[in-house]
C-alpha cells in the first residue's frame, strides 16, 4: 500500500470519531502508518467534496462497521509527524467528533487490526497519545451535556 500522504506539500484534512456507548469508548489498532500498530481513536482522510460529517460516517462504517450519529466538534488540531532529519512526514488537520453508535456491528476493518469499547479507567493499558488521551476527556464531558439522537 503506497501511502501518497507522506512527505506532503500540503496538510491533509482528517476526521475522527470519540464514539460513546454506555460510558465506554471505542479505540481502534491501526494496521497503517502513521501509529501502524497503536491504539487510537478511529478516523481517517476526507476526501474531495465530501463534507466533513459525510467523511466522519463513512470512515467509521468502513473501519468498524458501526453506523453514527454524528455529535458536536470536540477538538480541532495539527498532527505533524517528522523524521530525523526533521523534515514533515506527516501533516494532518484533524477535526474529531463526539459520536454515538445508532447500527451496524462492531467489527475490526479497512484501516484497523481490532476495535473495542473501552472503560475510561482502562484506556491507560492501550498506550494512546496524549492528544488522543485529551479528546476522549473532553469528550466524555461533552458526552454529558450534548443532546442524545434520537433513537
Amino acid at each position: 500500500m503506497t501511502d501518497t500522504r507522506k512527505y506532503p506539500d500540503r496538510p491533509y484534512v482528517g476526521v475522527g470519531a470519540v464514539i460513546v456507548q454506555d460510558g465506554k469508548v471505542l479505540i481502534v489498532k491501526r494496521k497503517y502508518d502513521p501509529l501502524a500498530g497503536q491504539w487510537s481513536l478511529p478516523g481517517g482522510g476526507v476526501e474531495l467534496g465530501e463534507t466533513l460529517e459525510d467523511s466522519i460516517v463513512r470512515e467509521m462504517l468502513e473501519e468498524t462497521g458501526l453506523e453514527i450519529e454524528v455529535g458536536p466538534v470536540i477538538e480541532v488540531f495539527d498532527r505533524i509527524t517528522r523524521d530525523s532529519s526533521g523534515q514533515v512526514r506527516y501533516h494532518f488537520v484533524l477535526v474529531d467528533y463526539l459520536c454515538w453508535p445508532v447500527g451496524g456491528e462492531l467489527q475490526a476493518s479497512s484501516d484497523v487490526e481490532d476495535a473495542r469499547f473501552v472503560e475510561p479507567a482502562d484506556l491507560p493499558h492501550y498506550n494512546l497519545t496524549l492528544k488522543a488521551n485529551q479528546v476522549i476527556e473532553r469528550a466524555l464531558e461533552l458526552d454529558q451535556q450534548a443532546p442524545r439522537p434520537v433513537r
